[in-house]
């Protein structure tokens, strides 16, 4: 057998010289340090990141005080299973949880990631309904395009047709109803109003959930539905006994400048509510749901279990790392941080997009932004694409590390870059993003 020899770890690392299985074919640069807004690489090249990873570093890098916090768990206590134990951190970190979002009779459910977390949210939907004998609602409504996962149930229920297409023999499409993307034509009401034709079509005794990103992400740049969308969106699902999951893993925990998402322009309470990412911004796997008395209470009243379950769920040290985030998060007001910052930065995103016509829109909350990209001669994405890594590329060669994506027209058409710096940014990063924006922009003209 051959073995690969090893790379020292100041070179880059080459695809076919490790033992990585990596995402992707191409060169890998390596990261050594994270400090505040920046990443450090082998070859000492620092780099501002502009998207916080995937939307996760929301405290930054390098903040020795989780490190110190995690290590103090470890020594305490490192694991026990949820099956058999709970810890102090885990009950004090699900208090503090719900009174930050301002959810006080919601209950926690802890795990790993953000698919996890969507896996748990359609679980605990089906079996709410089957708690109460309604055993024929198991389809969950979501959009397209949307994005709530990688596992297969997550992205099923996903309205992301290049990820979703290898996959379909394993999926039952019937299972995940898709209703339009938020149209900025229509006012929040009337959008909101065509998920009754959707319910309608399926079946809506057979619906068991809606689940909506309340500012999209990865799938379409930061959209935002209008004012009274997710009003009548949950008053609508009420009418048809369904339950409303707000997907809050990327747009929650304060980086739209506010807790969560969903109550941006409207004063609503979902049923469950999917977290991720922020929660231990980078420095542990920590994800979950909140899920509302009502659902908590059929369930514990009626079979006595959630019949789901994950080894690592309400992890002691990685609910630690996040109790530690919660603590940075309120004690240094990121959340009227990242209000603040989001305007600062989207004012610049609007002078960009008037001086380089391919920026067709930008748009989005807080430190939760979006750069729609595409033919400046009709408005509209280009047939083929790929404008979207190719500036993300060019903006990577500047020091900005970006997020792009595309297939929000219609799953492969729609280039854009989503930015979501650390919601610590200072005003002077900010500006030194934009000049690296602009250059990149620039470059591909």
């Amino acid at each position: 057998m051959t073995q690969t020899a090893p790379t020292p770890a100041d070179q880059p690392i080459q695809p076919n010289s490790s033992n990585v299985f990596y995402r992707s074919s191409k060169a890998y640069p390596v990261a050594v340090r994270g400090a505040g807004v920046y990443l450090y690489d082998s070859d000492g090249k620092r780099y501002l990141d502009g998207s916080s990873g995937a939307l996760v570093a929301n405290i930054g890098h390098g903040r020795a005080e989780v490190g110190e916090a995690m290590a103090a768990q470890a020594r305490t206590l490192a694991f026990v299973h949820g099956s058999q134990f709970t810890s102090p951190v885990l009950e004090e970190y699900a208090s503090r949880l719900a009174a930050f979002l301002d959810l006080p009779d919601f209950r926690f459910w802890a795990v790993s990631g953000g698919s996890e977390a969507t896996e748990s949210a359609i679980k605990l939907a089906r079996q709410y309904h089957a708690e109460r004998g309604d055993t024929g609602r198991y389809k969950v409504v979501t959009r397209i395009p949307s994005y709530h996962g990688a596992s297969l149930g997550a992205l099923a229920a996903s309205g992301m047709g290049a990820r979703r297409s290898l996959y379909l023999p394993l999926m039952r499409e019937d299972a995940w109803p898709k209703m339009p993307k938020p149209d900025p034509a229509l006012s929040g009401e009337a959008d909101a109003e065509r998920l009754r034709a959707v319910l309608e079509a399926a079946g809506p005794e057979s619906v068991a959930a809606v689940m909506v990103e309340p500012v999209v992400g990865a799938s379409d740049a930061a959209l935002t539905p209008g004012v009274g969308y997710h009003t009548r969106l949950h008053a609508i699902c009420k009418e048809y006994g369904v339950l409303l999951i707000a997907d809050e893993v990327m747009s929650g925990m304060g980086r739209c400048g506010v807790p969560l998402a969903v109550r941006l322009t409207d004063q609503v309470t979902p049923d469950i509510v999917v977290l991720g990412k922020g929660l231990a911004a980078g420095y542990a796997p920590l994800a979950g749901l909140m899920a509302s008395a009502a659902i908590y209470d059929t369930v514990m009243g009626g079979s006595g279990a959630f019949k789901h379950g994950f080894t690592y769920a309400g992890h002691p040290v990685s609910v630690a790392a996040g109790l530690s985030v919660l603590d940075i998060v309120e004690r240094e007001n990121l959340v009227a941080a990242a209000r603040e910052r989001g305007v600062h930065l989207l004012a610049g995103l609007h002078q960009l997009k008037a001086k380089h016509p391919q920026t067709l829109e930008v748009r989005g909350h807080g430190l939760l932004l979006g750069m729609v990209l595409g033919d400046p001669a009709t408005g509209e994405a280009y047939e083929t694409p790929g404008l979207a890594e190719r500036l993300a590329a060019a903006a990577r060669t500047r020091g900005l590390i970006t997020y792009p994506g595309s297939g929000a027209v219609d799953g492969v058409r729609g280039d854009h870059l989503l930015l979501g710096p650390p919601l610590n940014i200072s005003a002077a990063e900010v500006e030194e993003m934009l000049s690296a924006l602009d250059g990149a922009l620039g470059a591909g003209e």
